[in-house]
């Protein structure tokens, strides 16, 4: 065996003839299918092709990020404005019951003149209070009836008013911007 391990093996190389007769052996379809099995050498890829059509995905990508923070931006502060205005509007109407008072304490006579200014001077604080808050009121004897506005509780046949004019007024109405605090209370002419 030692003798086999030194020996080593010569390499067996092919016949010239048989390597002739076996290429001349084989069919032309067979050469001709072989020759349609190796793909087409296909055209490199244009790098700077691939680089644009990148560019222009990450450009449309930015100006679709960039569409999407601004609607949010402008939902934002919608929603805050809004938030605001109903937090002003709230406060608001917890103060129309000091208005409705001191509405009501100047329709009463009274022989005190100072006690009346008082009150005269009290009603024309809030007003203007109301007024720099942007507040509008509304709601007076010979307006036209609005559903929007106007809470109508009483109606009158008489043929003096037109159809739809408020007669009387039982609470005035308030409004911030176009958003109703308080309808007005009143009786209207059918």
């Amino acid at each position: 065996m030692a003798e086999e391990t030194t020996k080593q093996q010569e390499p067996v190389t092919p016949d010239p003839k048989e390597t002739e007769a076996a290429e001349t052996t084989q069919p032309a379809e067979d050469v001709k299918t072989e020759a349609a099995q190796e793909p087409a050498p296909q055209p490199e890829p244009d790098p700077l092709a691939e680089a644009q059509a990148a560019l222009e995905k990450e450009h449309d990508n930015y100006l679709r990020l960039a569409a999407e923070y601004d609607n949010y931006r402008k939902r934002s502060q919608k929603e805050k404005d809004n938030m605001f205005r109903d937090g002003k509007a709230s406060a608001i109407e917890k103060m129309l019951p000091v208005y409705d008072n001191l509405s009501r304490a100047l329709e009463q006579e009274t022989t005190d003149a100072a006690y009346k200014k008082g009150v005269e001077m009290t009603m024309t604080g809030l007003v203007e209070i109301l007024k720099k808050m942007e507040v509008t009121v509304y709601g007076a004897p010979g307006d036209l009836f609005d559903p929007n506005l106007h809470n109508a509780v009483m109606h009158i046949d008489d043929d003096n008013y037109k159809e739809g004019e408020i007669v009387q007024v039982f609470q005035k109405g308030f409004s911030l911007g176009d958003k109703v605090i308080r309808h007005a209370m009143v009786q209207t002419a059918n």
